[in-house]
C-alpha cells in the first residue's frame, strides 16, 4: 500500500513503515555511508571521524541497550559526514565464545549430541553454521534503527583479519616478555567449565554459614590422632576440608604459643598437616585458628607458598571433588559439603554454626559460585600496559566522559593484576603456543604453525598444540586497530587510526575500554580514541533493570513497528546523559512519535502554503531582508540560537541536551508561535506578493535548517520531508550528506519586540484559563506597551488577535488610561506589557479568581525581588563576580521592580 497523497508531495499521514525502508535504500544505493563512497562529500582537508562500532555478540538479537547505543553512534557519525569530515562508522559483530557457546549446546542437546560426543572439530563446524545461520539477524535489525555503518568495512572477531592480529599480538606480547605461561591459583567456573578473569567475578554480598569444626592433635609419641587434643577452626567452605595442608594461627595469640609446631590429622583424607604461625590470620574471627588450603583460597595459596606446604586440588573441573578427595569423589561440591558436615557431626567434630554476612565471588555470566582452582594458564603482564593507558588519560590524550569514571579508572588500572588470557572453552581464537614432549614452548603468529620446536627442532608432528582459546576480550582489545587491518600497514591503517569516539556501555570500562587502551598505545604507539563515550543502561519507567523474568523487557522492533525507527532513536536519547542509566516508557515513545508527526503536519503546511507567484521549482535562496516583518526576524533569530545551542550541546556530547533544544525550538517556538504568526501574513492579499513571498522563503529556509539540525537524531522523517523542501543551489539529493547549517546573525532587537508580544499572548490565555472564561469566546482586549514596541504591535496585531482570540485588540497610551477604562476588567501583566479584557462577564466570582491570579503573581515576584536585592547586597558577588554578570542582576532587580509596582498598580486599581 503507498501512503495516500494530500496537498504538496508528502502524505497526509506519517507512516514510517512505508518511508523508512525505501529511504534506508536509498542511502545504501547512493553509497553514502561509506567515507571513501561514490556519494561521499567529505571535504579530504578536515580530520577525518571514526567511531568503531563495539560488536554486538552475533548470536544476539536487538535489544533495548543495543538500539540507544546504536543511535547515540548513528547521531555522532551523521552530525560529522555532514560537517564534511570522511565518517566512518565502521560495525562488527563478537563472536562472543561463552555466550555462543551455552547457546549451541543447548541448540545440540535437542538433536541428542553434546559437545564431547561431537568432538572439538565437529563441535567447531556446527558453530560455524550456526553463526552463518544467525548473524545477519542483528545486522538487519541494526539497519531498522537506521545505522549508517560503512557495510563494505563489516568485520567479525573470528574472522581472517581478526585472527591474524590475534597471533601476531600475542606472539609479540610473547617475545617481549609480556605473556608469559604460570600454574597459579585462578577462578574456576563449573558452570562454563572455563578460567575466568578477576573482572568476570562478581563479588556478591550474601548470608552465609560459618562451621567450627574440631581437628584432633596427633600424640607427639606415638603419631596417633589424641582425641582428648584438639583445635578448632572456622569455615565457610567445609569441602574443602579434604585439601587442608594446614592450620594457622597468629603468632601473637597466646592461646596457641604452645601449639605452633605440632599436627593434626584432617579428617576423612587421613593427612597429617602442621600448625602454622603467620601473620595473616585475624585472631577476631572465629577460633582465631583457620585452615589452610592452598590451591582453593586465594589468602592461603600465597600462606602456602611462604610455608612451602603442599598444593591439593580437590576439585575437576565441573565442580564435583576429585580423586583427591577419598570416598568422596564424584559427588557435587555442595553434595559434599552438607556428606562431611554429616559425618563431623556424627564424629562429634562439629561444634557451631551461625549466620556469618559473606562475599561470594560469582560468574558474571552463569552467576555460578566460582572456585579458586590451581591452573597452568596464560597471563599476560598488565602493570606497564596500564601504566601507559594512565599517562593517556592523565594528559588528557584520552579523555572519559563522564568525568566521575577517570576516579574509578584511576583506581583499577593503579592496582591492576596480570591478565589470565586462558580459557578453557573451544569456540574462539585458539592459543598459538606448541609444546614439545620436553617441556618448551614455542609461540608463533604463522597460521600454519611452528616449523619446529624453538628449543630442540623437534618436528611439528610431535609438537601438541595449547587446548585453550583466548579471552574474548583479547581479540576485543585490539578491535580499534584490526578492524583496520593490523598488523598490516593499510591505508585505512594510515587514516583512521586513532579513532575520534569509542562509545560503550559503563559496565564494561574495565573488560574491554581499559584493554583497548593498553594494547592499542603498545602496539599503535598511540591511544586508540579521543573520547571514550560512556553510556548508561534502559531502565523500565520505574527504574528497575529490564529483564525477562520481571516480563519489562521492550522489544525495540516491536516498538519500530508501532512508532517508527525515528521515534525509539528520540525517545532513547532525549534526557540521556553520559554515563548516567535512562527510564524509558510507552509515554516517552508516544511523545517522540507525536513530535515526528507535529514536524510531518508542520512541513506539509509550509509546503501547501507556497504563494502562487512562487514556482513550483524554484531553488531556494535567502528571503529579501527588506521584506522581512518582526515576524520573520524574530524566527530567523531563533532559528540561529537552535543552531549554536546545537552546537554547544553536540561538542559537549550531550546528546539529552540537544534533542531537548530541538523539541523546544521546533515544536515550541517554530509550529506553536511561527507558524501561526505566518498564517496571517501569508493570507493576507492586500500585503504585495513580494512580503508573502519573503515570509514564505523564511518558513522554508527555518524548515531546511530544522531539518539539517534533526536529521543525525531522526533521520528518516527528515530525509523524507527533505525531498520535498524547495532546496538551495548546490545542495546534495539527500540530507544525509547535506551540509551542517551555520547560524546567521542574532537579531536581538527583533527577539526582544516579538519576545514580549507573544509572552502577552501566554499571558492572556492564563489569566482567560484561571477565570474560566471560555478559550472560544472573542474578547475586547485594550494593550498599553512601550513605544518602542509600537511597530511590531501594529504589524503583528491580525496575529496577535487571532492567537489570543482578542478582538477588537486596541492599543491605548498607557497604564492609568487602560485602568481608568471599562470596570471589571481582566488586569493582565506580562513584562512591560500591561492588559485589560473587558468586559468580564462572568461576574464576581471570576473577578475574585482574577485578583487571587494577581495576588499569586505579586507574590511570586516579589520573592523572586527579594532573591535579586539579596545577591546584590552580597559584597563578595559585586566585587568577585564578572562585571557583566553583576550588571545582568542589577538589570533583573530593577525588572522585577517593575514588574511588583505594574502588579500593585493593578490590583489597586
Amino acid at each position: 500500500m503507498t501512503q495516500e497523497h494530500a496537498g504538496p508531495g508528502l502524505a497526509k499521514a506519517y507512516r514510517p513503515a512505508e518511508v523508512e525502508g525505501p529511504i534506508y535504500e536509498r542511502w545504501l544505493a547512493a553509497d553514502v555511508f561509506a567515507p571513501d563512497g561514490a556519494g561521499s562529500r567529505a571535504d579530504p582537508a578536515k580530520p577525518p571521524f571514526v567511531l568503531i562500532q563495539p560488536p554486538p555478540n552475533v548470536t544476539g538479537s536487538l535489544h533495548l541497550g543495543h538500539a540507544q547505543r546504536s543511535a547515540v553512534e548513528d547521531l555522532m557519525t551523521r552530525h560529522a559526514r555532514m560537517q564534511g569530515r570522511a565518517a566512518l562508522f565502521l560495525p562488527g559483530l563478537d563472536h562472543a565464545s561463552i555466550a555462543a557457546q551455552v547457546v549451541l549446546d543447548r541448540i545440540i542437546a535437542a538433536e541428542g549430541e553434546t559437545r564431547a560426543s561431537l568432538g572439538r572439530d565437529r563441535y567447531l563446524e556446527r558453530m560455524w553454521r550456526f553463526i552463518g545461520e544467525t548473524r545477519n539477524l542483528m545486522l538487519a535489525q541494526q539497519r531498522r534503527v537506521g545505522a549508517s555503518c560503512d557495510w563494505g568495512r563489516l568485520r567479525f572477531t573470528m574472522d581472517e583479519d581478526s585472527s591474524r592480529a590475534v597471533r601476531e599480538a600475542f606472539a609479540r606480547l610473547y617475545r617481549e616478555g609480556l605473556a608469559y605461561r604460570y600454574e597459579t591459583l585462578i577462578n574456576w567456573c563449573p558452570g562454563c567449565r572455563t578460567s575466568l578473569s578477576d573482572l568476570e567475578v562478581v563479588a556478591t554480598p550474601e548470608t552465609g554459614t560459618l562451621w567450627t569444626i574440631r581437628y584432633h592433635l596427633l600424640d607427639e609419641a606415638t603419631g596417633d590422632p589424641d582425641h582428648a587434643a584438639t583445635i578448632s577452626v572456622a569455615t565457610t567452605r567445609p569441602e574443602t576440608i579434604l585439601g587442608d595442608t594446614g592450620v594457622a594461627v597468629h603468632p601473637d595469640d597466646p592461646r596457641y604459643t604452645a601449639l605452633v609446631g605440632r599436627r593434626v590429622r584432617i579428617p576423612f583424607v587421613e593427612r597429617d598437616v602442621p600448625i602454622i604461625a603467620d601473620a595473616v590470620v585475624d585472631r577476631a574471627f572465629g577460633t582465631g585458628a583457620v585452615k589452610i588450603t592452598p590451591a582453593h583460597d586465594t589468602d592461603d595459596y600465597a600462606t602456602g607458598e611462604r610455608h612451602h606446604l603442599p598444593f591439593v586440588d580437590v576439585m575437576d573441573d565441573g565442580g564435583h571433588i576429585s580423586a583427591a578427595g577419598g570416598h568422596y569423589a564424584g559427588l557435587e561440591r555442595y553434595a559434599a559439603r552438607q556428606r562431611i558436615l554429616a559425618d563431623l557431626q556424627s564424629a562429634g567434630d562439629l561444634m557451631a554454626s551461625t549466620p556469618h554476612e559473606m562475599v561470594i565471588g560469582r560468574c558474571h555470566r552463569s552467576h555460578d559460585v566460582v572456585e579458586p582452582r590451581l591452573k597452568t594458564q596464560w597471563f599476560v603482564r598488565t602493570k606497564p600496559l596500564a601504566e601507559a593507558a594512565l599517562r593517556a588519560t592523565r594528559t588528557r590524550r584520552t579523555v572519559i566522559l563522564p568525568e566521575r569514571f577517570e576516579k574509578v579508572w584511576e583506581h583499577w588500572l593503579t592496582d591492576i593484576r596480570d591478565w589470565n588470557v586462558s580459557r578453557q572453552l573451544w569456540w574462539g581464537h585458539r592459543i598459538p603456543a606448541w609444546y614439545c614432549p620436553d617441556g618448551h614452548v614455542t609461540v608463533t603468529a604463522d597460521a600454519a604453525g611452528p616449523a619446529a620446536c624453538e628449543a630442540c627442532g623437534r618436528p611439528p608432528a610431535e609438537l601438541t598444540q595449547d587446548p585453550d582459546i583466548f579471552d574474548t576480550w583479547f581479540s576485543s582489545g585490539l578491535w580499534p586497530f584490526s578492524t583496520l587491518g593490523w598488523p598490516r600497514a593499510t591505508a585505512d591503517l594510515a587514516r583512521f587510526y586513532p579513532g575520534t569516539v569509542m562509545e560503550t556501555a559503563y559496565d564494561i570500562i574495565f573488560f574491554w575500554v581499559a584493554r583497548m587502551m593498553m594494547l592499542g598505545i603498545h602496539f599503535m604507539e598511540d591511544a586508540p580514541f579521543e573520547v571514550v563515550y560512556l553510556s548508561g543502561l534502559v531502565r523500565d519507567p520505574y527504574g528497575q533493570k529490564m529483564s525477562k523474568t520481571k516480563g519489562n523487557v521492550v522489544d525495540p522492533l516491536e516498538a519500530i513497528e508501532e512508532s517508527g525507527a525515528d521515534a525509539l532513536r528520540f525517545s532513547l536519547i532525549h534526557g540521556a546523559a553520559p554515563g548516567n542509566d535512562q527510564k524509558f516508557s510507552a509515554e516517552k515513545l508516544e511523545n517522540a512519535r507525536n513530535f515526528a508527526n507535529k514536524l510531518w503536519n508542520a512541513a506539509r503546511f509550509v509546503l501547501g502554503a507556497r504563494p502562487s507567484t512562487t514556482p513550483p521549482d524554484a531553488v531556494r535562496s535567502a528571503p529579501d531582508a527588506a521584506r522581512l516583518g518582526p515576524a520573520e526576524r524574530w524566527l530567523r533569530s531563533r532559528v540561529a540560537a537552535a543552531v549554536v545551542a546545537a552546537d554547544r550541546a553536540l561538542a559537549e556530547y550531550s546528546f539529552g541536551e540537544l534533542t531537548r533544544v530541538l523539541y523546544e525550538s521546533i515544536w515550541g517556538e517554530y509550529c506553536d508561535w511561527a507558524l501561526e504568526l505566518a498564517k496571517v501574513r501569508l493570507a493576507d492579499e492586500t500585503l504585495p506578493a513580494a512580503d508573502r513571498e519573503a515570509t514564505w522563503w523564511t518558513l522554508v529556509e527555518a524548515l531546511d535548517t530544522y531539518l539539517r539540525l534533526l536529521h543525525p537524531v531522526m533521520p528518516f522523517v527528515t530525509e523524507a520531508i527533505w525531498d520535498e523542501t524547495p532546496r538551495a543551489a548546490g545542495d546534495p539529493a539527500l540530507l544525509i550528506v547535506a551540509d551542517w547549517p551555520a547560524a546567521p546573525p542574532a537579531d536581538a532587537a527583533a527577539e526582544a519586540e516579538v519576545g514580549a508580544l507573544l509572552e502577552l499572548v501566554r499571558a492572556l490565555r492564563n489569566a482567560r484559563s484561571e477565570a474560566r472564561l471560555d478559550p472560544a469566546a472573542w474578547l475586547a482586549v485594550d494593550v498599553a506597551l512601550p513605544s518602542s514596541l509600537g511597530p511590531a504591535f501594529d504589524t503583528l496585531a491580525p496575529a496577535l488577535e487571532r492567537l489570543a482570540h482578542a478582538r477588537p485588540l486596541r492599543r491605548v497610551a498607557d497604564a492609568d488610561a487602560l485602568r481608568s477604562g471599562a470596570p471589571g476588567g481582566l488586569a493582565v501583566v506580562a513584562g512591560p506589557i500591561e492588559a485589560m479584557v473587558h468586559p468580564l462577564a462572568a461576574g464576581a466570582e471570576a473577578a475574585a479568581r482574577d485578583r487571587a491570579r494577581l495576588e499569586r503573581e505579586l507574590a511570586g515576584t516579589e520573592t523572586q525581588l527579594d532573591g535579586a536585592r539579596a545577591r546584590l547586597a552580597d559584597e563578595r558577588f559585586v566585587a568577585q563576580a564578572p562585571a557583566a554578570v553583576v550588571e545582568r542582576a542589577r538589570a533583573r532587580a530593577a525588572e522585577l521592580e517593575e514588574r511588583v509596582a505594574r502588579l500593585r498598580a493593578s490590583l489597586e486599581g
